[in-house]
């Protein structure tokens, strides 16, 4: 079987996005890019995360094409392959439904740095253009607003986070869950005191020594 460790770690993201209310059902899909075997784990289409085994989990390649797996690869797999070809600093990609980061991509705002855990995306985090899901129209609109960052908002879809291993991908989703929740809360208080540039600039630096997990 290939990409045994990788599998097994899909299998056990899968079902913390729903134990740590990122997501609902079969919703959301998570990769991970070995690139030393140029292939990609990638969580099966529409399929419950507890009932989701390590056979059950796809092997593609980076065109796409299904390498060993029983099952549909993901909807979203060509989003998540977009960014593979565009960003050679991600090995995985986590994909939410989460409620407060859903709710603010419904609304078309950036999520602002309301809070310093934004400085784990970058300087904020930018709302991508609506597409239909599982489109190639939707990946390029993701690409395009994500940029540098290592995480974009898909209109009235969801988040999409980016990183070196599915851990850290995976935190950056959660984090900015908690981020999206207070500046949900703050925009019904008034305008949120959103943090300057330089502070969020002081903020990365420090996270360049000291990695939240």
């Amino acid at each position: 079987m290939l990409l045994v460790k990788e599998r097994e770690q899909l299998v056990a993201f899968g079902k913390k996005l729903i134990t740590s209310d990122l997501t609902t059902g079969s919703g959301g899909n998570i990769s991970i890019f070995n690139r030393d075997e140029g292939l990609i784990a990638i969580t099966p289409s529409g399929m419950d995360y507890f009932e989701t085994e390590v056979d059950d989990i796809l092997v593609v390649n980076i065109d796409g094409e299904v390498v060993e797996g029983k099952h549909k690869p993901s909807s979203e797999t060509g989003m998540h392959l977009a960014f593979y070809k565009e960003r050679p600093d991600a090995n995985a990609v986590v994909h939410t439904h989460s409620l407060f980061a859903t709710a603010v991509s419904c609304m078309g705002w950036t999520l602002e740095p309301v809070h310093y855990m934004v400085a784990m995306a970058g300087f904020e985090v930018p709302c991508a253009e609506y597409a239909v899901y599982g489109s190639m129209e939707l990946a390029r609109n993701a690409v395009k607003a994500m940029g540098d960052r290592n995480a974009v908002l898909l209109a009235n879809h969801g988040l999409i986070a980016l990183g070196s291993d599915v851990q850290s991908a995976f935190s950056t989703a959660e984090h900015l869950e908690y981020v999206a929740k207070l500046y949900c809360i703050c925009k019904t208080l008034g305008e949120p005191n959103i943090l300057t540039k330089d502070q969020m600039l002081d903020v990365m630096k420090k996270f360049k020594t000291y990695r939240y997990r």
